[in-house]
């Protein structure tokens, strides 16, 4: 088995899409060798850690998994690469790592398999890439400073280093229409999501009437669909009337899968990494400039009452529900102060950017200044640590009193929408999670 790597060919501005590099690669393999059987047995397309500062679009590596000569594939794979990766963007960098494996994915070195756990949740450099393949005897090459040979090792390891996969399936346009304005039925898209869900997912955002599944970059896909079945995907994807398809091919990819999330904590999170972080809600969301809702977390040890926010050494964490999440900064507006949460997201300078939320235990119960049980007035603080009185009767109270807090929120889990959803972030319609689901569609 030979499996080959690549990654970084695509351009913010001038399009492109690695996947569309593999699957010419592949195709051009099937050509040359011209087997009765299929020598390319899965293409994977793998989402590496989406808080690197280098990222491409989707931060995607993709590796083919072929029966053929490595000097074969390393030669038809780089004359591929070089044509299509698009060079003249200056922070385009392609790599490109072929590995030959005999006894198949299997015997993928351990050392190799760990490389692809960090290039989902950590960050590597071009020397811990370079190190392994030499170390392993992996045929190499790169343009430019070659930091897609972090990636394209990343995907070499990623079969042995991933437990869970799901699909995609990606139909690509014809090159005389790249850059032009894709003509995609969306009633037909619509209705295709409804046939497929819950199988296939985030085709469509419903609340926001959006095809996600039709990109807006200048690139070769004309649209993806995504799902647990890959021949869910498939009749999904056929199903949407659109300008003609020039190509399809179905990966096998982590999206969906929550690969990038490590477990944290309010005290240890660091930037440029993913995590799932228990705490309690420590102030009031606000809205800010732009729509972005803000609010801080503290430990899950500090007790719902409000005044231990207060204490100070308290640790805090900032989480934020951007504008681009749309409906779900709803949810968040109406956390209150003292609700325990997980939450789950990406930290950028310090603060970390939801992607779902489970909310855990609400606080039912608020503590206001008592009323006056004679006149029903508002009571007045008498002073430090002194009570309340009323102004009118002279009755006074100890302390604030409780009263019973309406919640418009349930217990569970809650996400932002298909719109605004990272590739690799798992959808709650997959199911597993440890708490009961709110999935968007």
């Amino acid at each position: 088995m030979t499996i080959v790597g690549l990654d970084d060919t695509d351009s913010r501005e001038r399009g492109m899409c690695t996947t569309y590099v593999a699957a010419r690669i592949a195709t051009r393999l099937r050509r040359t060798l011209d087997s009765d059987a299929d020598p390319v047995s899965r293409i994977l397309l793998v989402r590496l850690n989406p808080a690197v500062e280098y990222k491409t679009r989707g931060n995607a590596a993709l590796a083919i998994h072929v029966d053929c000569d490595p000097d074969l594939a390393f030669s038809v794979a780089r004359e591929t690469l070089a044509s299509l990766a698009e060079t003249a963007d200056e922070r385009t960098h392609p790599g490109l790592v072929v590995a030959d494996h005999d006894a198949g994915p299997a015997s993928i070195p351990e050392a190799v398999a760990r490389f692809a756990e960090q290039a989902v949740r950590d960050h590597l450099e071009i020397d811990d890439a370079r190190e392994q393949c030499d170390r392993h005897g992996y045929r190499t090459w790169h343009a430019g400073d070659g930091r897609g040979r972090i990636g394209a090792l990343a995907a070499v390891g990623a079969w042995r280093a991933c437990s869970e996969w799901t699909y995609e399936y990606i139909s690509y346009r014809d090159p005389e229409r790249w850059g032009t304005p894709r003509e995609v039925d969306p009633e037909s898209v619509f209705a295709a999501a409804d046939w497929g869900y819950p199988a296939a997912w985030d085709t469509v955002d419903r609340g926001e009437s959006e095809t996600v599944c039709v990109p807006h970059t200048p690139g070769p896909i004309l649209h993806g669909i995504r799902g647990d079945d890959p021949e869910v995907v498939r009749q999904v994807a056929e199903r949407i009337e659109s300008e003609p398809v020039d190509s399809s091919q179905l990966f096998v990819t982590n999206q969906g899968t929550d690969a990038h999330l490590r477990e944290g904590t309010i005290g240890d999170v660091r930037d440029g990494r993913a995590y799932r972080v228990d705490g309690r809600v420590a102030t009031p969301p606000e809205t800010r400039r732009g729509g972005h809702v803000f609010f801080d977390l503290m430990s899950p040890e500090t007790g719902a009452d409000p005044d231990e926010t207060e204490r100070e050494g308290t640790e805090r964490l900032e989480c934020a529900a951007f504008e681009p999440t749309k409906r779900f900064r709803d949810r968040v507006r109406s956390f209150r102060v003292g609700d325990r949460l997980t939450v789950c997201g990406e930290v950028s300078r310090g603060t970390l950017k939801l992607e779902k939320v489970a909310i855990r235990d609400l606080v039912r119960t608020e503590r206001v200044t008592p009323t006056c049980p004679d006149c029903d007035r508002r009571m007045e603080s008498a002073g430090r640590n002194q009570g309340y009185r009323c102004r009118e009767c002279g009755t006074s109270a100890p302390t604030r009193e409780e009263r019973p807090l309406e919640r418009d929120l349930e217990e569970g889990w809650y996400e932002v929408p298909p719109c605004a959803r990272r590739h690799i972030a798992k959808p709650l319609v997959r199911g597993g999670f440890d708490a009961p689901t709110h999935p968007e569609r």
